[in-house]
């Protein structure tokens, strides 16, 4: 079972950017910690982070044959690309969006996530400990053959 660990824009700055809505833990920190957790649970991780559109989406494309889900954090793209949503609908995979701040919460233009409405889940608001609850539902549902 492998899953898909995707972060979008200025995540790479996690641990410096705004450590009072994000926090102090970096990106490197996060990929370590849900990569000691994958292989507790006998998962093959996969991660990236872009601040490219473009580079997101080749990603998605070329990872995902023989990928059981998808974990993203589309960052400042979760609110504008349509092309990343599209691309996630495509490749067929289930998908949790993942975000570390309460989106409801903040700007008024952070409240409309487009990716959501095409993903299994929505985790917003937990910290990074978000990133965790999104790959135990993707690895549970792997495990239920993906029937929710």
């Amino acid at each position: 079972m492998s899953i898909l660990v995707i972060n979008g824009p200025n995540l790479n700055t996690l641990g410096q950017r705004q450590p009072d809505i994000y926090g102090k833990t970096t990106l490197a920190d996060i990929e370590t910690t849900l990569k000691e957790y994958a292989d507790t649970m006998g998962v093959t991780l996969l991660t990236f982070q872009s601040n490219s559109e473009g580079a997101i989406i080749d990603f998605v494309q070329q990872h995902t044959e023989g990928c059981t889900g998808i974990v993203i954090n589309a960052g400042a793209f979760s609110h504008t690309s349509v092309a990343i949503r599209d691309c996630l609908v495509a490749v067929g995979v289930p998908v949790v969006s993942v975000h570390i701040s309460n989106i409801y919460a903040r700007e008024e233009f952070r409240h409309r996530d487009i990716i959501a409405p095409v993903a299994r889940g929505l985790i917003t608001g937990l910290g990074t400990h978000g990133y965790l609850l999104a790959l135990d539902y993707l690895a549970e549902l792997a495990n239920r053959g993906g029937k929710a």
